[in-house]
């Protein structure tokens, strides 16, 4: 495409040359009538007799030849010290005697640039999809949170008032560690995203043992199917109650095909462990709340906004607009 100060585009060039090949102009009168120099002229009339009309589009003006560019073996080395090493453009700049301006340049050409982008256990560039429709996959994960005691916690209330309120909790509710001390207990969030969509289905329970997690994905295929997503595959982590034959059984029943993490790689599931950090900082911890009655009343209209109206900073809009066919997206 010419840029916005050409004197010709593609078309002026083919009249510029039709003028000259076909209608026997001088070079000289054609160039002055499209003011532009009789040299360039003559070159798109030269241009039109070899190739025709094609040859009026633009070409790429990288040389055929670059006899300073870095070879092959070196970039090689530098890749594999940004790999293995995470080491800086100057860092690697003065180990292989090179200006530090080359090696950026190299980084940046195979998208190396940012550490970022590269996989902090395996040093290779992280790789990123997304499943082509809504319920081609779903991830499915548990997430804890310590209940709040009444009067609230210690995050908001400081140290010494929220061991207070922690302690007069546990004695009205009688509950107690094994060494005797206060417990306000543990919220087990089970949640499921789709992950085309993002959409997020989430579930407070009082443990994450096998039957709970069938319980929840049970539930969560019929809320996707009542928005007309069906269910195709689900992706869970190691846990004990995504590796037992109860929760096969309960997939094969479904018709839904269960997949498993590679062992210490939650980067593989990273889509639901994002979700989780904010989960954590726009609801749980969002706000003060007096007691975990207030904090668990005030989830299902926080994921509501989540899927409705919440801005996903991945996909550029709200998780619920790309699910199709739904009536009152932006209620």
């Amino acid at each position: 495409m010419s840029h916005a100060n050409a004197a010709l585009t593609p078309r002026a060039r083919l009249r510029l040359a039709r003028l000259i090949v076909d209608d026997g102009w001088s070079p000289l009168v054609a160039a002055k009538m499209f003011m532009v120099s009789p040299v360039t002229a003559r070159k798109w009339a030269a241009r039109y007799r070899l190739e025709g009309s094609i040859g009026m589009v633009d070409r790429s003006s990288r040389p055929r030849s670059m006899p300073t560019k870095t070879p092959p073996a070196v970039v090689k080395r530098i890749v594999k010290i940004r790999w293995r090493r995470r080491l800086g453009p100057v860092q690697i700049a003065g180990e292989l005697g090179m200006p530090a301006s080359t090696v950026h340049a190299v980084l940046v050409r195979c998208r190396i640039n940012r550490l970022s982008r590269i996989d902090r256990v395996t040093g290779e560039p992280i790789r990123r999809y997304e499943h082509a429709y809504p319920g081609s996959m779903i991830h499915v994960d548990v997430t804890k949170f310590g209940n709040i005691p009444d009067g609230g916690g210690w995050r908001f209330v400081g140290k010494q008032q929220g061991d207070q309120n922690r302690r007069a909790t546990a004695e009205r509710t009688g509950d107690r560690h094994v060494d005797g001390k206060p417990n306000v207990g543990t919220a087990y969030l089970h949640t499921v995203i789709d992950d085309h969509s993002r959409v997020a289905y989430v579930e407070i329970c009082a443990d994450e043992k096998a039957v709970t997690a069938i319980g929840v994905l049970e539930r969560a295929v019929a809320w996707f199917a009542e928005r007309g997503v069906t269910v195709e595959r689900v992706l869970s982590d190691n846990g004990s109650a995504y590796r037992s034959y109860a929760w096969r059984d309960a997939c094969a029943s479904l018709g839904v095909r269960p997949k498993r993490t590679r062992p210490y790689r939650p980067q593989t599931n990273g889509k639901i462990e994002r979700f989780h950090r904010t989960l954590a900082d726009g609801w749980a911890y969002a706000r003060f709340y007096s007691s975990d009655t207030e904090r668990r009343a005030a989830l299902p209209g926080w994921l509501h906004f989540y899927n409705h109206h919440r801005q996903h900073s991945a996909i550029g809009t709200t998780p619920i607009s790309r699910l199709n066919n739904l009536p009152a997206h932006h209620s």
